[in-house]
């Protein structure tokens, strides 16, 4: 079971876009060490490391030593308790299919309106 003090720690982590991105970058490419990481924004590597911070201490990302390289692995569980304390079985399927829809016509919208002339 998640506590409260759990949930503030990753609503705190998922507050800041940098930190939502390190978490896509580490999805799409888990192990990445801190260097290559952090290459891929505009900010000092100590500001990296200071939000890799938070997010380790709300368990999104676990990161482990691989010689003189941190290799950081994004952990989706807290996400997923949190998901799963307001939903049940049943609305997490209605929950999904409304957004399966969603993204459907997002997608249909994107198609329609390419190549149109915006004037």
């Amino acid at each position: 079971m998640i506590t409260d003090s759990d949930m503030d720690a990753v609503f705190h982590a998922l507050a800041h876009g940098v930190r939502r991105h390190i978490l896509d970058l580490l999805r799409e490419k888990p192990g990445q060490g801190v260097g290559e990481l952090a290459r891929g924004f505009d900010v000092s590597r100590i500001a990296i490391m200071n939000h890799l911070a938070v997010l380790e201490k709300a368990g999104l990302v676990i990161s482990e030593k691989d010689g003189r390289v941190r290799r950081l692995y994004l952990n989706a569980a807290p996400i997923q308790m949190i998901h799963d304390r307001w939903t049940d079985e049943y609305s997490a399927f209605w929950a999904g299919r409304v957004t399966g829809l969603k993204y459907a016509a997002e997608a249909a919208a994107r198609t329609a309106t390419k190549g149109k002339d915006p004037t």
